[in-house]
């Protein structure tokens, strides 16, 4: 009997201090995050959320399901449902506020530390020594001091002027393209009451102090989406651009070849303005023109399960059908291979020799494990660069079809984004989901900078990028474009 009693008070005890711990936030109390006190059990009927990592707490707090630990307030609170509640906390709202913080935080450095060091123990006169005392050759110096410089680089808003103000003000950057020399910007841009219509900044006038520009008034204004687009040589170097267009109710897609004499003021008095050129083409997801000889003036696109090669010329097509949809092409300038990036993954090349009825046509054939969303060939056309929808970079070998080299830190899921390549710099550079962009050696994977966007991160604000050696024209420094919203800005080196 005294035994028996003696088991019901030690019972007793026990559950005073569980209820202690299970004590619920609805109290006056305030809890300390140190004591570890949470309210882990709710006779709440609601379905708890999945638990969340308290990431930018102490790593002593611990992780609770169905709760949060806020590190500015020391405590934890309760992910709700998100009905019967005007300002739910969710998990989704609980990432883009650590996103956003840490976008600022960035931003922030990137004002107040002028030099960045993109290698450790890496500076300009460190550089500068090794080169004197023969440690390093020409080349790997070169490759070196525009690492550097990428590291150096400062954000500057560049001004542009346009005979219709109001519209700057209005239509936001949806992507822009450089040209092969650098000294013009083909812009496609969201209009206010909906559709797209186009331009043409010239870079000229993009130097130290002012960074500015001109836009160029254009003529053409189109509902339709732009899927894809490439610059196109058809009279002289990059005389036109193709455009991807998605068709709409009973209108269907095609390709157009847009001449850049149409744009006002963007060609020479007495100039007559080049002819616009349409493609019934449905559906294509890609594009892209060739410079080979032996595929003279056509253009390639990308379809569902297909791959069509256009002669602009005579209108000639060849087809040739694939087991997935094509996201991604380019062509090689030597060898007469097209290199095709697949949905499914699969990156094949078609030799051009072969007609689409044969059966040898696939020349080369890689895949990643998610689908391919670009394609670079470098220029000495034995190694190609991939991206994919998982995030991943790799850098492959043509010739033995293995993968060399993997890039780290590029964020992608679901969003169909470009690669970049420079060689001539030794960089790549690539803009993630995240709307980061990120810029790599391309000798060893080393990630040299992190450029967070100007505005938080969000689906409809992904920055459209573009890199060149001389940025401006011939005359011009290297640099980076970025434009966002209504703002184009310049990390020049100089």
């Amino acid at each position: 009997m005294h035994q028996s009693s003696w088991k019901s008070r030690r019972h007793r005890r026990r559950g005073h201090r569980h209820s202690a711990w299970f004590r619920p936030h609805g109290s006056n109390e305030r809890q300390d995050a140190g004591a570890q006190q949470s309210p882990q059990g709710s006779s709440d009927g609601h379905g708890e959320a999945p638990s969340t990592s308290s990431t930018a707490g102490s790593s002593s707090v611990p992780d609770l399901p169905g709760y949060y630990f806020d590190p500015e307030k020391k405590r934890y609170f309760r992910l709700l449902p998100g009905h019967n509640n005007c300002n739910p906390l969710t998990k989704e709202s609980i990432r883009q506020k650590e996103m956003e913080r840490k976008r600022l935080r960035l931003l922030e450095e990137e004002e107040q530390q002028g030099k960045k060091i993109a290698r450790l123990g890496f500076n300009a006169s460190s550089l500068l020594q090794k080169s004197k005392l023969g440690f390093l050759n020409a080349t790997s110096y070169c490759r070196l001091a525009h690492e550097l410089r990428v590291s150096c680089m400062q954000r500057k808003k560049v001004q542009i002027q346009s005979s219709d103000p109001s519209a700057l003000a209005s239509d936001q950057f949806n992507l822009i393209m450089a040209d092969t020399n650098s000294d013009r910007l083909f812009t496609v841009n969201d209009v206010k009451v909906g559709g797209s219509k186009y331009g043409i900044i010239s870079l000229h006038g993009l130097k130290t102090p002012t960074f500015r520009v001109h836009m160029h008034e254009n003529l053409y204004f189109t509902n339709r989406k732009v899927n894809a687009m490439c610059w196109a040589s058809l009279n002289h170097l990059d005389s036109h651009v193709l455009l991807c267009l998605m068709g709409i109710a009973e209108t269907p897609g095609c390709a157009t070849l847009l001449p850049t004499s149409l744009f006002v003021s963007n060609h020479a008095a007495g100039d007559r303005p080049g002819m616009l050129c349409s493609f019934r083409i449905p559906g294509a997801w890609s594009c892209a023109w060739s410079l080979n000889i032996q595929a003279n003036n056509c253009f390639s696109t990308g379809l569902s399960r297909r791959v069509l090669v256009t002669s602009v010329v005579t209108g000639h097509r060849q087809s040739f059908g694939t087991s997935s949809d094509v996201l991604t092409q380019q062509f090689a300038v030597t060898a007469p291979l097209l290199f095709n990036g697949c949905r499914s993954g699969e990156i094949f090349a078609i030799d051009l020799r072969c007609q689409n009825q044969g059966k040898g046509w696939k020349a080369t054939r890689l895949f990643h494990d998610s689908a391919v969303t670009s394609v670079q060939i470098l220029q000495e056309e034995q190694r190609l660069m991939a991206s994919d929808m998982a995030g991943t970079i790799k850098l492959w070998d043509l010739r033995t079809t293995k993968c060399i080299r993997q890039y780290e830190g590029h964020v992608n899921e679901y969003a169909h984004l470009p690669l970049h390549v420079h060689e001539e710099e030794g960089i790549m550079v690539a803009v993630g989901q995240d709307c980061y962009t990120r810029i790599w050696s391309l000798h060893d994977g080393q990630l040299l900078r992190t450029i967070p966007s100007p505005y938080p991160t969000s689906k409809a604000d992904i920055p459209s990028v573009a890199f060149s050696s001389r940025l401006g024209g011939a005359q011009g420094a290297p640099g980076l474009l970025m434009a966002v919203r209504q703002d184009l800005y310049c990390f020049s080196y100089s």
